[in-house]
């Protein structure tokens, strides 16, 4: 028996997709699976509804990825691709397994020989380095900076001092409620000629993109971040 594909289905950023953001293959695709494994049930559902899947949501098997999953927890959630039927990977918003959870059924798929084929959709982080006029042939993504004032003054230096000495942007994210501290450390804590990039509410009507040098920066007020999903990019020379 053919084992089953793992389809790694991108989720619209916004509150409702479009053709930016959910490409019709991609829509056509979730469509035609009944079997999805997910990062939250409820969101899931919405945006299967969003993209007008055919059956009854209640009838689909929608299943939890844990947040820490074991072996077993991986092996049962791929067991129905063993058998042969193909199954959906869906985080709440952008792209499974890229800065959201999925990476290690990925990992172990590869490993079960199960044939892992990623759609096109919108990545948050993709999205800013696109538009930030940063270096986008030497970049890394280091997730959540620590929440400890002093430690995240000191990973800002660092990072500054890594991407300076090999041209290298570095990108990050924060809480939203915690978007306005972040800013505020990257501007004070910074070099007057590194160039910061915020990238907020990406894909929506209220998307934000500024690339300005900490210099520039402290000469303007501080951009209403508040509760907004913000991508910060620095550059250093």
């Amino acid at each position: 028996m053919l084992k089953g594909k793992l389809y790694l289905i991108p989720v619209s950023l916004g509150p409702s997709p479009s053709s930016l953001t959910t490409p019709a293959d991609v829509a056509t695709r979730a469509r035609s699976l009944d079997y999805f494994v997910v990062e939250n049930a409820k969101t899931a559902r919405a945006e299967l509804k969003r993209l007008e899947h055919p059956a009854p949501l209640r009838v689909l098997d929608i299943r939890e990825l844990p947040e820490k999953p074991g072996i077993a927890d991986l092996d049962g959630l791929l067991a129905p691709l063993i058998s042969g039927r193909d199954a959906g990977l869906m985080s709440e918003a952008g792209c499974p397994a890229v800065a959201d959870p999925g990476a290690l059924l990925v990992r172990r798929a590869h490993e079960m020989n199960i044939a892992v084929v990623p759609l096109v959709g919108p990545s948050s982080l993709l999205l800013a380095l696109m538009a930030s006029g940063l270096n986008g042939q030497s970049f890394a993504f280091h997730g959540y900076l620590p929440v400890d004032e002093e430690a995240r003054n000191k990973r800002i230096r660092e990072l500054e001092t890594e991407s300076a000495r090999h041209a290298r942007t570095q990108l990050f994210i924060e809480t939203p409620y915690r978007n306005g501290r972040m800013f505020e450390a990257l501007r004070n804590s910074c070099r007057p000629d590194t160039r910061l990039c915020v990238a907020c509410d990406l894909t929506l009507e209220s998307e934000s993109i500024i690339t300005r040098r900490i210099a520039d920066w402290k000469k303007t007020p501080s951009p209403d971040l508040n509760r907004r999903p913000t991508v910060f990019l620095i550059l250093a020379t």
